[in-house]
């Protein structure tokens, strides 16, 4: 695809749509955080050491990525001073009290503006019949890529390892898995330790993370003892793993579903990291069928909600070589496979589109989104199916 998104921080626009009560007073002090180049993760932290604030008395609703402009809602439990302070990259600002603390339950959903850049005149075209067929029919709500940021394309998924009980190729995965945006030093030492593995005494000497080196100790000690290591990951990085897979098994039995419900001749495509996205170009009898389906992630008790969906789920376990049972972990117990019913179809909001030069790339367009999507649900996916081909 020629399109790109994210070239500038404020290219790529979210603010939380919160229904937090805010009130005079109350046990919790509420935050907008407004920022770029950080992801809200790290820069809560970096705001609970700089306030000597307990981390844990910190909680937001959603993790916002750092290659975006956004704005949302944190709180602090009973914090008697104000925060508020404006940096280069990010600003806190007090909005008043609450009863609660801030969560996932609080957000209603997103608003976003989106710059796509470096785009034909034909390829404008075709997205803006694309937007208006989305604005009233909506979009298959897959998981993005974002989420499969673990997922390792020769080795796999984390959590499938773990279900399998393969924990040294968990381990593998976890210590050796190259992220795009892992430092020079970081990829080489990674694909030494991938060469190197089962030679703990050499992984250890070029070991550098304080994980690394305990991690390689131990096994230097205890041979094939990987899953103390895998009990030592953080409950947040382990959940994080396990709804990656969660995600990766519900796109595809929403791919198959789609691909078994639709003509041929009326399926669009988009690249994936972990599959292909598959959508409905043109609304037929059975797009009333998904319109209100919702489909759970997978979990030991998941139940799909009728014959086709169960038919689908089963024959994707069955491929991967997972049963359901597996999902209840007995030996990992610091995260679970947490079931959340998810909308097989989303319709945006408040969708509007604009066309400009681009100012970036020569003789191209731009065109600028804007639009509202509930919780959960992925405004790139949108911008993917607006651009997706009927062959990639």
């Amino acid at each position: 695809m020629s399109y790109k998104i994210k070239v500038k921080a404020d290219d790529f626009f979210v603010k939380e749509i919160t229904n937090l009560p805010i009130k005079k007073e109350g046990l919790y002090s509420v935050y907008i955080l407004k920022k770029s180049g950080w992801n809200t993760l790290d820069l809560l932290r970096r705001i609970s050491q700089k306030f000597r604030i307990p981390f844990k008395n910190i909680s937001y609703g959603g993790k916002k990525d750092r290659h975006a402009t956004t704005e949302q809602y944190f709180t602090v439990k009973a914090l008697c001073k104000d925060i508020s302070l404006k940096e280069k990259n990010f600003s806190i600002e007090f909005v008043g009290f609450s009863p609660y603390p801030m969560g996932p339950k609080f957000i209603e959903g997103n608003q976003f503006k989106i710059a796509v850049r470096n785009i034909e005149q034909k390829e404008v075209e075709k997205a803006l019949e694309s937007f208006k067929k989305i604005k009233t029919y909506g979009f298959v709500n897959y998981f993005d890529d974002q989420r499969f940021g673990s997922f390792d394309p020769k080795q796999g998924f984390i959590a499938e390892k773990i279900l399998k009980k393969h924990y040294s190729g968990a381990l593998k995965i976890y210590l050796t898995h190259i992220h795009p945006e892992d430092k020079k030093e970081a990829k080489e030492r990674k694909r030494k330790m991938f060469n190197y593995w089962g030679n703990w005494q050499e992984c250890l000497s070029i070991a550098q993370t304080e994980f690394e080196k305990k991690a390689f100790n131990h096994l230097v000690k205890n041979s094939k003892d990987f899953l103390t290591i895998l009990k030592k990951i953080s409950k947040e990085e382990l959940s994080m793993f396990f709804s990656a897979y969660q995600a990766f098994l519900w796109n595809e039995v929403v791919r198959r579903l789609i691909l078994r419900l639709f003509k041929s001749d009326n399926l669009l495509f988009h690249k994936g990291l972990a599959g292909d996205y598959i959508f409905y170009k043109e609304v037929e009898e059975n797009y009333w069928y998904i319109k209100d389906l919702k489909i759970p992630t997978p979990s030991s008790k998941a139940k799909m909600p009728d014959k086709i969906t169960d038919e689908i789920y089963r024959e994707v376990l069955n491929e991967r070589e997972i049963k359901p049972s597996m999902f209840n972990l007995k030996k990992i117990r610091q995260a679970f496979f947490k079931e959340v019913q998810r909308d097989t179809v989303v319709i945006p909001k408040e969708l509007y589109c604009s066309v400009e030069d681009d100012e970036i790339y020569k003789h191209k367009l731009k065109l600028t989104v804007e639009f509202v999507l509930p919780r959960g649900s992925y405004a790139t996916m949108l911008i993917k199916r607006a651009f997706a081909k009927s062959k990639i």
